[in-house]
């Protein structure tokens, strides 16, 4: 293990962009993004001067940690336009997706004296189907809703899925693959009709498109930091007051109960300063990487006419590009991508299979394998969009040759 541990310690100097002889390109900025400079000098004090125990309040350590735990609930708060009571801390969406999840449908079983009917949509992140398929294995019913080709769910869809004891529906704001932004307000507008509680996994959207919480009538809302330049580690989720949820977890009173543990007050700290970074300039960001999304679009199709666009164009998260390569071979177009240009063929969770939401949208396997998500940062260039589309271009344009 000693030998293993020494193995590893060398090779990470060797994967620092400063010992490579070039760094790929970056556009895959939805897997994670950079921790913003402001953020790492918003949490530094806090990892080892105000190091104190947030509910440690009889010392003037423990307060002042406290005090910046509620000082960054009230600023997170704000800009999801919600009561500060309604934010839990997690230690990202995939956690507040379980929490979520699990916790409210276990807790309407209680209530009920029985389990009941869930509905979400089959191209959903693996963090909402994951739990949903166990909440399967506990007696619960689940409808999995088939989008259209164009990855949007159609209303009709949903209220015809609807039973007489549906619980839950969990609809993503928008995909982690296509960036499809969901039609939510229409969504939760049937759900209220029928008291059904909407959860949405919000961790791609939150910070990248302007979300009103209330507005959009969602009751119960996932998101993270390391998507929008914050820290890794963290996130939380939001919950409507009357929305009954049981923990999955116990050892402590903290976040109300439904999330106890030690809080990582400089986590949290970060994320509070990357959401207000990120309502900084969210729209004149939006207009940037829309444009720069636009020239990509437009700049490959110019040198592959025959490219498919996986996703709605119009409802879509303005810094994704999600496209198939007709006539090459998936392993081979990543193996000749990797040097040039970081981007993904999926979800950065379920990296290895083909992606069940292009297949969701008609995708062969093959296809599904010969496709690439590209999404752009905060400062992303029109130069580096050029160079992207050259690199692009001429690998195909030579896998296809051969």
């Amino acid at each position: 293990m000693r030998d293993r541990a020494t193995e590893l310690s060398t090779m990470l100097p060797s994967l620092s962009s400063g010992s490579l002889k070039q760094s790929p390109l970056c556009l895959d900025y939805q897997a994670t993004t950079p921790c913003a400079a402001e953020v790492v000098k918003a949490m530094a004090a806090y990892w080892s001067e105000d190091w104190g125990n947030a509910s440690s309040r009889q010392h003037r350590s423990g307060l002042k940690a406290a005090a910046a735990v509620s000082l960054a609930r009230e600023q997170l708060a704000c800009h999801l336009r919600v009561t500060p009571q309604r934010v839990i801390f997690t230690s990202g969406a995939t956690e507040a997706n379980n929490l979520a999840l699990v916790g409210h449908a276990r807790a309407r079983a209680e209530q009920r004296g029985a389990p009941g009917h869930l509905i979400t949509l089959v191209t959903e992140h693996h963090a909402v189907l994951d739990p949903l398929r166990q909440l399967q294995k506990e007696g619960f019913r689940l409808t999995e809703l088939q989008p259209r080709a164009d990855g949007l769910l159609r209303p009709e869809q949903l209220a015809e899925a609807f039973e007489n004891d549906t619980l839950l529906v969990s609809v993503m704001v928008a995909n982690n693959e296509t960036g499809v932004i969901q039609p939510l307000a229409e969504l939760s507008e049937l759900c209220r009709k029928r008291d059904v509680v909407l959860h949405s996994d919000a961790a791609q959207a939150f910070g990248h498109v302007h979300l009103d919480a209330d507005a959009l009538g969602l009751d119960l809302v996932s998101i993270s930091g390391h998507k929008l330049y914050g820290p890794k580690g963290i996130g939380a989720l939001v919950v409507r007051p009357e929305v009954p949820i049981k923990p999955l977890q116990w050892g402590g009173g903290q976040e109300q109960g439904l999330r106890p543990g030690t809080l990582p007050v400089p986590l949290i700290v970060g994320l509070a300063k990357a959401v207000e970074l990120a309502m900084e300039d969210i729209t004149s960001r939006q207009d940037k990487l829309c444009t720069l999304r636009n020239q990509l679009w437009d700049g490959l199709r110019e040198r592959l006419p025959d490219l498919i666009l996986n996703g709605s164009l119009e409802h879509r998260l303005p810094h994704n590009l999600n496209i198939t390569i007709p006539g090459v071979r998936g392993s081979n177009l990543h193996q000749q991508l990797r040097p040039l240009i970081a981007c993904s063929s999926g979800s950065a969770c379920s990296q290895g299979a083909p992606s069940h939401v292009l297949m969701a949208l008609g995708r062969t396997s093959a296809e599904a394998e010969a496709s690439i998500r590209l999404s752009l940062g905060r400062n992303t260039s029109s130069e580096e969009i050029t160079q992207a589309v050259e690199s692009i271009s001429n690998v195909v344009t030579d896998l296809r040759a051969r």
